[in-house]
């Protein structure tokens, strides 16, 4: 089925400049097919449906490059906390209760739908489960954005050691009460999790035409046991399916490599051979120079999540250093819980600032045209995707998203690079493509019902009650405990500060 989007505005990329040109994009079924000027292209395609682009902006779909669906009715639930603490929350450690499969469906779908109406067609979710999945909870997820029609690569974020295993001192502040309900929390095997592994893989992997693909995800190299790891591992590089890994995304972690491993978590993974192209290095805020080579000699991506990491206070990452070195980097929201919305304008935008404040050579804060290839090209590289999505041109898919130039972003229109990181916050998205099929048209969202999704996320908020406000008074109960071992690991010296205050060893 040929579509012909005529007289649009779009850009294209030449290294991190996107330049503007009027053009018509021709699409032949999910694939683009053509972009040419000239009023007589396309008449002689036989297009069953012709878009009139005049005032508009035609740009590739957005990459959500780092997205925890589980956390979409979380919202606005916290105060700003140190990752450490907010997992209490987050990821109730001593939770014992199972999720619905209606729930887990619900809360992934809202999220796609808020995703795709802002104009991302891609996104690449790191799914956790508390206390862990089962095979109803990972169709959930998949039909979830194999109906919204969403492009979603999905990953199943379960660590399998002990609570207390994961971070530095926790074990010797505890009480012996508190260790013993650590011990007997419900912790899924190995052999558990692969098996689990064995049926995303098996079920979902590369359906829906492709457009819905598995990843494999250690949550964390330090969440995980030895074995488990190398597995996953072995899956990646069979398969060719990307790696989720968080690394040193807070100060705790770097203080923990140092004092259990006697290295760094990135040369950790590294030293274990599981570090390469595929791999997602997700943060990567506390990484060293030592580090950082390694990440480039690995050929791997690092996943920036800056208004994840100031929700948190994990730290400023070395954009420019990263960059200087090559190494690939895409742009993420990381979670409703931690973001409060689900909207990568935002997360540009703050990529596009935060590191200004680094460095007083402005020579070396980010342009807009950076942040828009980490987005497109970075977001189709951490995807394993590069040739296929992420640029407006013959042979990739036709996951396109038409703005109003009309629109208070863009009047006037003087630098489209700027406008689209600094100006926009999403209110122009007009329609949202992904694989040539139209998923929003003038904001609404067309492939599924979504006032009925919403009105059921509602529901379930609610009967989640009882269960969150347990929760919450087991965070409680734990809280001083994980309150002391953020402190000791604050107050250690690391040699490097990614802080906002030059003393990274101040306790406050």
């Amino acid at each position: 089925m040929k579509k012909l989007i005529r007289n649009v505005t779009t850009i294209a990329a030449g290294g991190t400049n996107w330049n503007c040109c009027e053009a018509n994009v021709l699409i032949d079924g999910s694939q683009i097919v053509a972009v040419e000027a000239g009023a007589e292209f396309g008449h002689e395609a036989n297009c069953v449906e012709e878009i009139d682009g005049s005032e508009l902006l035609a740009i590739p779909g957005l990459v959500n490059g780092h997205f925890h669906s589980s956390a979409n009715l979380m919202k606005g639930q916290l105060n700003g906390l140190p990752l450490e603490i907010f997992m209490l929350h987050e990821v109730p450690p001593l939770s014992d209760t199972l999720q619905p499969d209606r729930m887990v469906y619900v809360r992934t779908m809202l999220g796609a739908i808020e995703m795709l109406k802002n104009g991302v067609t891609s996104v690449q979710d790191d799914a956790f489960f508390v206390p862990f999945p089962s095979p109803g909870n990972i169709d959930a997820v998949m039909s979830a954005y194999a109906d919204s029609g969403i492009r979603a690569t999905v990953a199943l974020d379960q660590p399998n050691i002990v609570e207390y295993e994961k971070y530095p001192f926790l074990k010797d502040i505890l009480t012996a009460d508190e260790l013993r309900r650590m011990e007997t929390a419900p912790i899924p095997s190995s052999g558990e999790l692969l098996a689990l592994y064995g049926y995303l893989i098996d079920n979902w992997d590369c359906v829906h035409d492709g457009r819905i693909r598995a990843a494999v995800s250690c949550s964390a190299p330090h969440r995980v046991s030895d074995d488990y790891l190398a597995a996953l591992y072995e899956i990646s590089r069979n398969l060719r399916l990307p790696f989720y890994m968080h690394v040193l995304e807070t100060k705790v972690q770097r203080v923990f490599g140092d004092l259990h491993l006697g290295s760094s978590l990135l040369q950790y993974v590294h030293e274990r051979g599981v570090l390469d192209r595929r791999s997602n290095v997700i943060h990567g805020i506390w990484l060293d120079e030592a580090d950082l080579s390694l990440v480039a000699e690995a050929g791997s991506v690092i996943s920036h999540n800056p208004v994840c990491n100031l929700r948190l206070g994990s730290g400023i990452m070395p954009f420019r250093r990263i960059r200087e070195l090559g190494i690939p980097v895409c742009i993420g929201t990381d979670e409703a819980i931690a973001d409060d919305s689900i909207n990568l304008w935002t997360a540009m935008k703050m990529a596009g600032l935060i590191h200004n404040i680094t460095d007083p050579d402005y020579r070396k804060w980010p342009t807009a045209g950076e942040i828009l290839s980490c987005v497109f090209q970075g977001g189709a590289r951490a995807m394993g995707l590069e040739g296929q999505i992420g640029a407006l041109a013959p042979g990739f898919q036709a996951d396109i998203v038409l703005l109003d130039l009309n629109e208070i972003a863009f009047t006037p229109l003087n630098d489209v690079q700027r406008q689209l990181v600094y100006c926009e916050n999403g209110s122009s998205v007009r329609m949202t493509m992904v694989d040539g099929k139209v998923l929003v048209r003038d904001g609404r969202v067309c492939s599924v019902d979504e006032e009925s999704i919403k009105r059921e996320a509602r529901e379930y908020a609610h009967a989640r009650a009882g269960e969150l406000a347990k929760a919450r008074a087991t965070a409680a109960e734990l809280e001083p405990y994980y309150r002391e071992m953020y402190f000791r690991a604050a107050a250690t010296d690391v040699g490097m500060n990614r802080w906002g205050h030059a003393d990274s060893n101040k306790k406050g």
